[in-house]
Order: structure tokens, then C-alpha cells, then sequence
């Protein structure tokens, strides 16, 4: 099989045209064209569905991509190792959310890697459709979903479909934030009609685009009066949550020293009994590498301790 007819394959399938593919190869659109049909004929399938409105990977296609991906990998890993005499580096990957615990584990484990090792390390904070969409064609190792129970069987279903394997991390509610200043504090048992008239800050891209836009806003960002600031990081909530006396946040568990940090408190809503999943993800033909069972090590430690003290 042709590796670099293989290569131009890919690149049709993530621009769905031949004549962007050609673009960004700089091959002509002809030759692009003719590569795909012996790619096909010597696979003996169809690939492509062509219209007008662009080149879309068939079932069969959507297998090859899966496949091509691993082996290109491999041979772009070969390369490497035996480029100039050199070894690879160590590299570990994850996407998560916006979790404090999950943050503190990783600084952690960061501080356990030897200062002279050729390592690499990539942390992603996004959302649930990210999360996955980065280990099936970002080529993260691993990944951190969160979802709530309620989607358990949908997740559950879609993983399998898609060669995917997890193991549940934890289950939590959801807690409040907000200033030592608050005036919600000053009641003994906050609810959710307590929070009308103040300000929200919520995470700006927490939807799932593979479940019904209505059902996941509902769930993630319920009915709420009032303002809603939206922010791409966690940093930043914190800032706002700290100048803001009239600002709350829902969150997972945070650290104290986080917490003290930024003048915060974290209180639970007795209305709030909706429960969440965070589920550790990789390939089912993964393994684990030192690397990532040292971040797991890590995990468990600041799960155990954080949701402990909440």
C-alpha cells in the first residue's frame, strides 16, 4: 500500500474536498483525484461518497482513516527514533475539564518528572465532545469525560462504538463558589430561587454537539434570572468570583488552599442533587504507559483528598 497515497487520503477526509486536499499538499487536484481511485481499487472498497457539496468518508472509509492514522503514527515514531541517532521523547497527552482536582494532580505529576528526560507534556481543559474528539483524531492518549448520570447508557453506547474504553474516576454534585463576602451567605440553606438576581460565571463551551443542543443546555446551564458571565479558563473565574461579591460558580470540588487563595468559600445547594461522572478514556487498544500511570497515581491522591474535605 502506497503511504503516501495513504497521507492524501487523510487530508480529503478532514477538508472534505479534493481541491482544498490540493491546496494545502500543493498537488494537483487530478493527480490527488487519480491517487484516491488506486487507493480504492487496490483496497478493493469505496472510500469517498462524492457530491457537490464535498467528499464524505464512507463506513468503510471511516475505518481506513481509524487504521491509516495508527499506521502513519508508527512510522512517523520510527522516524523519529533513528533520526540522527537520536531517541524519541517521552510524551504524555490528556484533555479534561475544567476541574481544579484534576489540575492539581497534574502539577503533581509534572513535578515528578526528571528534570533532565526528554518529555513532552500536553493538557487540554475543554469539553466532553472535545475530550473524545481529541483522542479519536487529535491523537491524545487520554482523556477525562465528564457527563451527567443521566447520559450514563448514551455514553456508555457511544464509546463502545467508537473503540473507546473508561474507568469511572468519580461521582460528585455539583458545589457553589463565591466570595467570603457573599451576601449568600448570610443564609442558612442556599437554594436555587436564592440565586436569582446574581451573577453566574459558567464555563463558555460546556455542550456536547453529539446530543440535542436543548437537552444538554438544559442540563449543564439550568434556567437562571439574571446575568451569566461566560470564560474560557479557570483563572479567570477566580479573579471575578473574588472581586465579585454577587458572583457564584458551579464547580466540582475545589482545593482549600485554592480556595484561600482567592478569599472563596464553597457551600452546597440543597436544591442541587443532580449527580456527574468523570470517567478516565483511551483507546481499547491502548496501554498505559509509565507515564500515565503516574498521572493516575496523582489523580486518585487529589480525588481522595479533595472530595474528602468537601
Amino acid at each position: 500500500m502506497n503511504l503516501l497515497h495513504m497521507k492524501y487520503a487523510l487530508v480529503i477526509a478532514e477538508t472534505m474536498s479534493i481541491n482544498k486536499a490540493a491546496d494545502e499538499l500543493i498537488v494537483g487536484a487530478p493527480a490527488l483525484s487519480r491517487a484516491v481511485k488506486e487507493l480504492e481499487s487496490s483496497l478493493g472498497v469505496t472510500l469517498f461518497e462524492r457530491s457537490p457539496k464535498g467528499m464524505f468518508l464512507t463506513p468503510d472509509g471511516e475505518l481506513f482513516v481509524r487504521y491509516a492514522k495508527k499506521i502513519l503514527k508508527q512510522v512517523d515514531d520510527i522516524e523519529s527514533v533513528f533520526k540522527d541517532g537520536t531517541t524519541a521523547k517521552e510524551q504524555f497527552s490528556i484533555s479534561v475539564p475544567r476541574a481544579s482536582y484534576v489540575a492539581l494532580a497534574f502539577a503533581e505529576f509534572s513535578k515528578k518528572i526528571a528534570k533532565d528526560s526528554e518529555t513532552e507534556l500536553f493538557y487540554k481543559e475543554t469539553n466532553a465532545y472535545r475530550v473524545i474528539n481529541n483522542i479519536l483524531k487529535e491523537d491524545y492518549k487520554l482523556g477525562i469525560l465528564r457527563y451527567s448520570e443521566q447520559y450514563d447508557g448514551y455514553y456508555k453506547t457511544m464509546m463502545k462504538e467508537k473503540g473507546l474504553t473508561g474507568e469511572l474516576i468519580t461521582e460528585f454534585s455539583y458545589v457553589l463558589i463565591m466570595s467570603k463576602k457573599s451576601p449568600l451567605l448570610k443564609k442558612e440553606n442556599i437554594v436555587f430561587d436564592d440565586l436569582n438576581g446574581y451573577t453566574e460565571i459558567a464555563h463558555a463551551d460546556p455542550y456536547v454537539p453529539s446530543l440535542p443542543l436543548s437537552e444538554v443546555k438544559k442540563d449543564e446551564l439550568p434556567d437562571h434570572v439574571g446575568c451569566r458571565v461566560f470564560v474560557f479558563e479557570r483563572a479567570s473565574q477566580f479573579e471575578i468570583l473574588s472581586k465579585n461579591p454577587n458572583s457564584y460558580m458551579w464547580v466540582s470540588s475545589i482545593p482549600k488552599d485554592l480556595l484561600d487563595r482567592y478569599g472563596l468559600v464553597q457551600i452546597r445547594c440543597t436544591d442541587n442533587k443532580r449527580q456527574y461522572k468523570d470517567i478516565l478514556i483511551h483507546k481499547e487498544d491502548y496501554s498505559l504507559s509509565k507515564l500515565d500511570k503516574l498521572f493516575v497515581e496523582e489523580l486518585i491522591k487529589a480525588k481522595r483528598e479533595i472530595f474528602t474535605q468537601s
